[in-house]
């Protein structure tokens, strides 16, 4: 990553990201086929509700016949935690209209985010509009037009989960965190550990009594939480 904060750059160093949203996009669409979606139904998916998990989470509910208030209450509980992530990045962007700060909200993803935070390791804690407007749109047209051949390419696959692709999310995720804890020069590298051991323990005792998608929610709050005590109590 540079210091710079423009379309070009954005683009670069959205790339990276971009070659994962590729791989993952082709496995929900894949996935989606399977599970009956036709490619339209797949692409306007894509386009709507452009949120990876919670889009693998509507196929799966609607595979079992679910209702349309489950659907929804299930997608809101997965997708709750980019409210967290939004206030996070809402600061950098203060000095810009209600308007934009809406569309940058409305685009986030997990990615972009990390992308963002990482970012600011770079730029002396800054970020605008212009470089992660770029950064969001490129992730969401490929995301889009990668579900769309997914669907298509699922008429080759009839079953993607002896391919293992259901964990090309787990592992973009995984890469993400690695390059977030490498290059975050503000929380100290024991702390990042110490809360990730923390959110594994709690999301491994939370799944035996909690459903998964609240437990998701819980444990961000939790994690926040814990970091932000061991950040200041870490001197």
């Amino acid at each position: 990553m540079t210091s710079d904060l423009d379309t070009r750059s954005a683009l670069q160093e959205t790339l990276p990201t971009v070659f994962g949203y590729i791989g993952i996009a082709l496995a929900f669409g894949i996935t989606a086929k399977a599970n009956g979606l036709s490619v339209l139904e797949i692409l306007l998916m894509s386009l709507i509700t452009y949120a990876g998990s919670a889009e693998f989470v509507i196929v799966s509910l609607i595979a079992l016949h679910a209702g349309v208030g489950s659907i929804v209450l299930s997608v809101f509980l997965v997708n709750a935690r980019m409210i967290l992530m939004s206030t996070v990045v809402a600061p950098y962007l203060s000095h810009e209209s209600m308007a934009k700060n809406i569309w940058a909200g409305t685009l986030l993803t997990d990615e972009t985010f990390a992308l963002s935070m990482n970012k600011l390791n770079y730029t002396g804690r800054k970020l605008n509009f212009r470089w992660l407007d770029t950064a969001n749109l490129f992730a969401y047209l490929v995301w889009a037009f990668a579900s769309a051949v997914g669907g298509m390419l699922g008429n080759l696959i009839n079953n993607p989960e002896k391919y293992g692709f259901s964990f090309a999310l787990v592992a973009m995720f995984i890469g993400l965190l690695y390059l977030q804890m490498i290059s975050d020069r503000t929380i100290k590298l024991l702390v990042q550990v110490l809360v990730i051991l923390f959110v594994v323990v709690l999301m491994y005792l939370g799944m035996r009594w909690l459903p998964q998608n609240g437990l998701l929610l819980v444990v961000t709050l939790l994690g926040c939480a814990f970091g932000v005590v061991l950040k200041h109590g870490i001197k």
